[in-house]
């Protein structure tokens, strides 16, 4: 019999809905949206990827996402100090890695990505690993918006998008 990973799991209650946070070993592989439409697929891919299963539990990684994820709720944090794994093909690799450099408080359309990563034709295959990223918010998904400025899908649905966009964005009186 094959030996699986484990890969831990537990919820989190965020102001913008529930995530599910996961860790193998010493990093984090997903901080996905509980009710979102990719959330199962998203957790098969990274069981096959991994060649683990899920086991309810915490970790330290688990422990200090849910820390910094607490801070950036209350506008304490910008950035994640989080060490993250991917569990994708190289291009959506490639995607999610670049997601990760769009600033706190900055919005990019879907070809600005694929020309951020050399590949201005792959504006569809960009979208779609988008919208595969399992670990929302410290891979800043929620930054890629349409090319004429309107919210587009997002795994957490739009809502939780409109409020991510905006605790980024303070107003300025």
């Amino acid at each position: 019999m094959i030996k699986m990973n484990l890969i831990k799991f537990t919820r989190y209650q965020s102001p913008a809905g529930e995530l599910t946070l996961g860790s193998i070993g010493d990093k984090l592989c997903m901080c996905d949206w509980t009710n979102g439409r990719r959330h199962v697929s998203n957790g098969q891919r990274i069981c096959r990827y991994f060649h683990a299963e899920f086991a309810a539990g915490t970790s330290d990684i688990i422990i200090e996402t849910i820390k910094q994820l607490d801070e950036y709720f209350a506008g304490k944090r910008r950035n994640f100090s989080i060490p993250l794994v991917f569990a994708g093909s190289k291009f959506q690799c490639t995607v999610w890695a670049e997601l990760g450099k769009i600033p706190y408080g900055e919005a990019i359309s879907y070809a600005q990505l694929a020309r951020r990563i050399g590949n201005p034709k792959a504006v569809r295959a960009v979208a779609s690993a988008n919208a595969n990223n399992a670990i929302s918010i410290l891979v800043p998904c929620h930054r890629v918006i349409g090319s004429n400025n309107t919210l587009t899908g997002y795994g957490g649905g739009l809502e939780a998008k409109q409020f991510l966009l905006e605790l980024e964005t303070p107003i300025i009186l």
